[in-house]
C-alpha cells in the first residue's frame, strides 16, 4: 500500500465524518462558481444598470470566500483534533512527524479536489437555471447559457489557493504534542466543566445591553450605535454559550425535584459537557445564522424599498435653473427634455415654479444657514396635486413655514430636529410650525437645509404674502415633468444627468433628477441584492448545519459506548428517545433561537430607517427559516438514532 493510497482510505472510512464538510465545500464552489458566471455574462457587463448588479454579485464572491476561509479552518482544527489517538497510535508506530504532515496534507488536498469539481461541475449543470433566477430577479429577458473562460479559471484558482493553504494550515493543528498527550487528548476533556459567575452575568449585562440600544435606537442614531451594537452582542454570545450555559446547567442540576425527576439526571449530566464541548461551534451558527436572518429580511422588503422611491420622487424629470445659469443654455435643456419625453410617445404635464433663497441673519438652534430656500404655499399645492398627492393640511398663515423633507427617510427625523426661527437679513422672520405631509421636490435638486443628522430637508414653505414680500438674494426656477408611469423616462437627459441625477451642489448651472433611472438603479440594486443574500445566506444556513451535523458525528462512538452502558440497566428506547430529542433540541433550536432574537432587534433598528413597515417580509423569511431547520432536525435525529442504536445490546 503506497503513502497516497493509505490517505485516500482514510478518507474514505471517515466519509461520515467528512460528508457535511465535503458537502459544504462543494456547494460553496457551486455557489461561487455560478455568480462568476453571472457576472461574466456579455449581456450583464458593459451596461450602466446592469454594472451594478455585477458589482453586487462580486461582493457576494468576496463575503462567500471570506466565509469559507474561516469555516474551513475552524472545520479542519476540529477534524483533527478529534483525530488525536490516531495520530499517537501511528506516532508509536513509527510514523515520523514529517510523514504525518505529510498524509494530512494528502487528505485535505483529496477532500478538496473532489470538492472543487463535484462544485464545479453542478455549476455547469445548474447554470442555466441560475441565469434565468438571475434574470427573472432583475427583470430581464432570460439570459442564455454563456461559459466564459473567466469563470471557471476564477473559481479553480481561487479555491485551489484556499485549500492549499488551509492543508499547509493543518501543521499547525498537528503541533507537536507527545504521544502522551495525544493519548489524553480526549479524556482530558471529560474534567467538571468550570465556570465564571462574573462572566455569565457579563454575557447577560451585554445581551440585555446591546438589545436596549436597538430597541431605543432612533433614525439618527442607529448608524452610530450599528457597530459597538454588534461587537457587545458577538461577545454576549459568546460567553453565553461558553459561561451563563454551563452555570444555567449546573443551577437546574441543584433542583433536586427536577433533577431526579424521570431521565433528568442523564440527560443534564450530559449536557453541561455538551454545552461546553460545543460552545464555540454553537457560537459560530447563532452570528452565522443573525447575519444571514437579518440580510435576507431586508433585502425581502424590496417592494417597500420600491413604494417608498416612488414617494421620494413626485416628478419623472425634476429640473432646477440655478439663478445664475444662462437662459438659453436652461432652454436648451428644457427643450431637449421635451423632445425625448415626446420620441418616446410620453404625455406629461408641466410645472414651474420660482425658488427664492432669503439671506438669514440668525437662526435659534444649533445650524447656521445662510441663504434659505423658500416656495409659496399655493406652489406647493399645485406640485402635490400634479404628482397626485392629496393632504388636507391647512393654508399657512404670518410666518409660519413647513420644512420641506426631501425624502422619507426624514420623516423618522422629525421627532428629534428641534424646530428653529429665521430671522432674515431685511428682518422679517420664518418659524417652523411642521413639516410636509409629502415631498414637493424631489432631494438633490435643492440645497440640504441643515442635515446634521443625515436628514435631507431641503427649504420651507411659506405663505403666499410672507413668499412676495421676501426680497431674495437669488432665485430659481423649478420644473418639473409629472407622469403617471415614470420609470419608463429610464435613460432620459442622459447626457445632463449622470445615473440619473446631477445634484444641486454640483458646479454645473442646472440640478436634475430622473426618477426612472434613480428608480431602476435602485431596483436593480436591490433584486441583486436580496438575490444575492439568499445566496450567501444559503451558503451560511448549510455550513451552520454542517457544524452541528460534525459535532454530533464526531462523537458518535462515545454517545454509542454511554448509552449502551445505561441500556444494560435498563434504559428503555422510550426514555433513549425521550433524552437525545431533548439534547438535540438544545442543540438546533437555542442558536436558531437566539439568531432570530438577534435578527428581531436588528429588524428593530433597521426600521427606524424606512417610512413604510418591513415586518411583514422580515417575518415570512424567519418562518421560512425556522420551517426549513424543524425539517433538517427531525432528518438528522432519524439518522443520528439509527446510527445511535446499531449494535446497541
Amino acid at each position: 500500500m503506497t503513502f497516497r493510497q493509505i490517505a485516500f482510505r482514510n478518507v474514505a472510512r471517515s466519509k461520515r465524518k467528512y460528508a457535511a464538510y465535503f458537502v459544504s465545500s462543494a456547494f460553496s464552489v457551486m455557489v461561487f462558481f455560478l455568480c462568476a458566471l453571472f457576472i461574466f455574462h456579455p449581456q450583464i457587463s458593459g451596461a450602466l444598470i446592469y454594472d451594478t448588479a455585477a458589482d453586487t454579485m462580486m461582493a457576494a464572491e468576496a463575503i462567500i470566500y471570506a466565509f469559507c476561509s474561516l469555516f474551513m479552518f475552524v472545520s479542519v482544527g476540529s477534524f483533527l483534533q478529534s483525530r488525536k489517538k490516531e495520530f499517537g497510535i501511528l506516532l508509536m508506530h513509527g510514523m515520523t512527524k514529517r510523514q504525518l504532515h505529510t498524509m494530512i496534507f494528502l487528505e485535505n488536498m483529496i477532500i478538496s479536489t473532489f470538492a472543487i469539481l463535484t462544485g464545479t461541475g453542478l455549476g455547469l449543470l445548474l447554470g442555466k437555471l441560475f441565469l434565468m433566477i438571475g434574470a427573472s430577479f432583475l427583470g430581464l429577458p432570460s439570459l442564455a447559457f454563456y461559459l466564459s473562460w473567466q469563470a471557471p479559471v476564477l473559481t479553480i484558482c481561487s479555491f485551489v489557493l484556499l485549500f492549499l493553504l488551509i492543508s499547509l494550515c493543518t501543521f499547525l493543528f498537528a503541533g507537536n504534542d507527545s504521544l502522551m498527550q495525544l493519548f489524553q487528548g480526549q479524556r482530558k476533556e471529560e474534567e467538571e466543566p468550570k465556570v465564571s459567575l462574573p462572566l455569565s452575568l457579563l454575557s447577560l449585562v451585554l445581551l440585555l445591553s446591546g438589545y436596549y440600544l436597538a430597541a431605543t435606537a432612533t433614525a439618527a442614531s442607529v448608524q452610530r450605535i450599528m457597530f459597538p451594537v454588534v461587537a457587545i452582542t458577538v461577545l454576549g454570545t459568546y460567553l453565553l454559550y461558553t459561561q451563563l450555559s454551563v452555570a444555567i446547567v449546573k443551577l437546574l442540576r441543584s433542583v433536586r425535584n427536577l433533577y431526579w425527576h424521570r431521565t433528568n439526571i442523564i440527560t443534564l449530566s450530559s449536557l453541561s459537557y455538551r454545552w461546553r464541548d460545543n460552545g464555540r461551534m454553537l457560537f459560530m451558527v447563532t452570528i452565522v445564522s443573525a447575519v444571514s436572518f437579518t440580510s435576507v429580511g431586508v433585502f425581502a422588503s424590496i417592494h417597500t424599498l420600491s413604494r417608498e422611491l416612488n414617494l421620494d420622487y413626485p416628478a419623472a424629470v425634476g429640473y432646477v435653473e440655478k439663478g445664475n445659469a444662462a437662459t438659453e443654455a436652461s432652454a436648451a435643456n428644457l427643450q431637449g427634455i421635451r423632445e425625448e419625453l415626446e420620441a418616446l410617445d410620453l404625455s406629461y404635464e408641466l410645472l414651474r415654479i420660482p425658488v427664492k433663497f432669503a439671506s438669514v441673519a440668525s437662526q435659534t438652534g444649533p445650524d447656521r444657514t445662510v441663504r434659505l430656500p423658500l416656495i409659496a404655499y399655493s406652489n406647493y399645492r399645485l406640485a402635490l396635486d400634479k404628482a397626485g398627492f392629496s393632504t388636507d393640511e391647512q393654508t399657512l398663515k404670518g410666518n409660519e413655514g413647513l420644512v420641506m423633507i426631501g425624502s422619507q427617510r426624514d420623516r423618522s427625523l422629525t421627532a428629534e430636529r428641534k424646530k428653529v426661527v429665521y430671522t432674515l437679513s431685511q428682518g422679517l422672520s420664518i418659524q417652523e410650525t411642521g413639516y410636509t405631509r409629502h415631498v414637493p421636490i424631489a432631494e438633490y435638486l435643492l440645497p440640504e437645509l441643515d442635515g446634521r443628522d443625515g436628514g435631507d430637508f431641503s427649504g420651507v414653505v411659506v405663505s403666499d404674502e410672507l413668499f412676495r414680500s421676501i426680497d431674495p438674494v437669488q432665485t430659481d426656477h423649478y420644473t418639473g415633468f409629472y407622469i403617471k408611469d415614470f420609470p419608463q423616462t429610464v435613460g432620459i437627459a442622459a447626457g445632463l444627468a449622470e445615473n440619473g441625477k446631477r445634484a444641486y451642489e454640483s458646479k454645473a448651472d442646472y440640478a436634475v433628477v430622473v426618477s426612472g433611472t434613480l428608480f431602476e438603479i435602485q431596483r436593480t440594486l436591490y433584486s441583486t441584492m436580496l438575490f444575492a443574500s439568499l445566496l450567501v445566506g444559503t451558503v451560511f444556513f448549510i455550513a451552520a448545519g454542517s457544524f452541528l451535523y460534525y459535532r454530533l458525528y464526531t462523537e458518535l462512538d462515545h454517545d454509542r459506548l454511554q448509552y449502551s452502558t445505561l441500556s444494560k440497566m435498563g434504559l428503555t428506547d422510550k426514555e433513549l428517545d425521550r433524552i437525545v430529542t431533548i439534547q438535540l433540541s438544545l442543540l438546533f433550536f437555542v442558536p436558531i433561537g437566539l439568531a432570530i432574537l438577534h435578527s428581531l432587534f436588528a429588524f428593530i433598528a433597521l426600521q427606524r430607517l424606512f417610512y413604510l413597515s418591513i415586518f411583514t417580509e422580515t417575518g415570512a423569511v424567519l418562518i421560512c427559516y425556522l420551517a426549513t431547520q424543524g425539517m433538517y432536525f427531525f432528518m438528522i435525529r432519524s439518522r443520528y438514532l439509527r446510527n445511535l442504536k446499531k449494535n446497541l445490546i
